[in-house]
């Protein structure tokens, strides 16, 4: 259903700062009533993993030709048993495939966000995922690295209820922090304007 909302809009999002990632990203609902300079398009899904970005990566990204795209992806991946690993080979394959497609767009990758053991998703192994990832995207000025783990954690690593309200998905001061890291990256990046 998501995906076929997506061909819908396909014409209209066309040159937009593309929104990837599972249900925190899908949650942004109209991410353009938080970044109202910009023109935006929302290609969140509910219960995604890096090996489903991967599929879709041409059809709901790259024929939107975006203006940058901003990636949260792999909690999904460690629920389901992937190790940080494997999900950060597969978020390295998707980043290699968005710069394929166009080596002057801007990437903001997010670290994935903290959760809750009793939610499969450990501090550890969301560390150690962030780490790889980390390592990986300092090395190409085209990948903009937003700290989104680091901002929410508590001092065990895991989510804080009162932005987590399960432990898994952003509220609404959640979302406002998120702004509030994505901004100051998104800012000088040369970005067409909502009215663009």
């Amino acid at each position: 259903q998501r995906r076929a909302e997506f061909r819908q809009r396909a014409l209209g999002d066309q040159g937009a700062v593309v929104f990837l990632g599972d249900s925190i990203t899908q949650g942004w609902g109209e991410p353009g009533k938080y970044f109202p300079k910009y023109r935006c398009a929302n290609r969140g899904i509910s219960g995604d993993t890096t090996r489903g970005i991967l599929y879709r990566l041409a059809e709901d990204v790259l024929a939107l030709h975006p203006a940058a795209v901003v990636l949260l992806i792999g909690t999904n991946d460690i629920d389901i048993g992937a190790t940080p690993a494997d999900v950060a080979d597969n978020l390295k394959a998707i980043l290699t495939a968005l710069k394929n497609s166009n080596a002057k767009l801007p990437v903001i990758v997010c670290r994935v966000m903290p959760s809750a053991a009793s939610l499969r998703r450990p501090a550890a192994k969301i560390q150690q995922l962030n780490a790889l990832v980390d390592e990986w995207v300092a090395r190409d000025p085209q990948f903009i690295r937003c700290d989104t783990y680091t901002i929410f954690a508590d001092e065990q690593g895991e989510a804080k209820p009162a932005e987590f309200p399960d432990r898994l998905h952003l509220n609404a001061a959640g979302y406002a922090k998120w702004v509030a890291a994505l901004n100051p990256l998104l800012a000088p990046l040369p970005l067409p304007t909502a009215g663009q």
